[in-house]
């Protein structure tokens, strides 16, 4: 079965809100074996609308539509109003909606503006599909003999919709098997070579998505054994760099490691500013690992509260791998970690004591010694535009250090120069 997806907001055509409807949706159909065919972005014009479930309708591939957006209560909420002039019927008030609607006021204790009503409002033979999760409804209406589907814009009422609703009428009982690895620190060129291999078996589909410094992995097999056989391979190939499965954060898995060994890790920080340890605290139990951070963005504050010697300073500046080797024994040490962890680098957007944007030294201080890592990092020409992606690169690279050290394994960078040796292992 194939789908085609239309989501309506102009906040969606200039930027104000990401479009994330359509990225849920078409995970879940992916899950129980829908294919998206085609998914597109219009206004809120009855024109804009119509066209596009015309172009969706006029694909044969395309078994149905599915709409999300412009069913709330305001005038420029014109799906409904749509579909019910392209079906050739009139709008109709349903009195459950009604009902619904004006014990959701009474139940709030605010008044029910007539404005409301318009969500009662549904195209004559449409099926109303319950939203359990808020006010407007969703609809099923039959458009040129296929089902098209329209639910609401507010992300957690149309996933309500699509689970209870959607779902189980598409679902054709054949779904395939799929999981995501999440690999950290390697190119996705690098990544895609390396599984040549995996992407030659025959059931498998491999699709890479990638972010700042880390790139997802996703599977996608004929069945459960060709999965696990795929998933092996995949493990085999990557080794250590990959981290984590599923929505499983970087973060995430650094904290357990931690955890389960009864270590901790402190962080002293530069050009990050306390993203590193924002990162470190965004799981529950993280406190069980993390003892603290030092933010000491100035050049003499490395010195007085990390106890990085002044003549250092003095000689390298700031940007240096010995400074930050320095700050991650200094922060280790005064706030009585297991490991200390440093960046310090230059996030742009101008260079720095003659370093470049993009520079970044991270130190690691633990109980196997000190040393330091100079990633490469991609990054666009303009340095304004370079600045947060900097920041996160570091981030990542950094706890993916630390996640290695932690392993006692040693960290991979590019295999290019053994990946015949490698391949000819397969």
């Amino acid at each position: 079965m194939r789908v085609e997806l239309v989501t309506v907001g102009d906040e969606l055509l200039i930027g104000d809100i990401v479009n994330g409807n359509a990225a849920w949706m078409g995970q879940a159909l992916t899950r129980i074996g829908v294919a998206v065919s085609r998914s597109v972005v219009v206004g809120d014009t009855p024109e804009a609308i119509t066209g596009a479930v015309n172009d969706a309708l006029a694909h044969a591939d395309a078994d149905a539509v599915i709409i999300t957006g412009g069913l709330g209560p305001t005038y420029d909420d014109r799906t409904r109003d749509v579909l019910a002039e392209m079906a050739g019927v009139a709008l109709e008030r349903d009195p459950m909606i009604e009902k619904r609607l004006r014990e959701r006021a009474e139940r709030y204790g605010v008044p029910l503006r007539p404005m409301a009503l318009r969500m009662a409002e549904v195209p004559a033979g449409a099926a109303v599909l319950d939203n359990p999760a808020g006010s407007a409804p969703g609809l099923r209406l039959v458009l040129g003999g296929r089902p098209v589907f329209a639910l609401p814009g507010v992300p957690y009422e149309m996933q309500a919709i699509m689970t209870g609703s959607v779902l189980p009428e598409l679902d054709s009982g054949a779904s395939s098997a799929q999981l995501t690895l999440r690999t950290a620190g390697v190119w996705e060129s690098v990544i895609a070579s390396r599984l040549a291999s995996v992407e030659a078996m025959e059931g498998v589909d491999l699709a890479y998505l990638p972010s700042p410094a880390e790139v997802k992995v996703r599977i996608t097999a004929s069945g459960e054994a060709v999965l696990a056989a795929a998933e092996e391979r995949v493990r085999d190939l990557l080794g250590p760099t990959v981290f984590g499965i599923g929505d499983e954060t970087l973060a995430l898995a650094v904290n357990r490691l931690l955890i389960a060994r009864g270590e901790s890790v402190a962080v002293a920080e530069s050009l990050t500013g306390g993203l590193l340890g924002a990162e470190l605290t965004s799981t529950a139990g993280s406190s069980a690992a993390f003892r603290g951070g030092v933010t000491a963005y100035a050049t003499e504050l490395k010195g007085s509260l990390l106890g990085v010697p002044e003549a250092l300073l003095e000689e390298r500046g700031a940007v240096d791998p010995q400074v930050a080797v320095e700050m991650a024994a200094g922060v280790r040490e005064r706030l009585g970690a297991t490991y200390g962890l440093a960046v310090t680098g230059v996030a742009g957007p101008d260079p720095q004591d003659a370093k470049p944007v993009g520079t970044v030294h991270i130190g690691i201080s633990g109980p196997s010694g000190n040393r330091s890592v100079t990633p490469v990092l991609p990054l666009p020409s303009d340095g304004g535009r370079a600045r947060p992606l900097v920041r996160r690169m570091t981030v990542v690279h950094a706890l993916d250090l630390l996640r290695h050290e932690i392993l006692g394994v040693a960290m991979v960078r590019d295999w290019e120069e053994d990946q015949e040796d490698r391949e000819g292992l397969t």
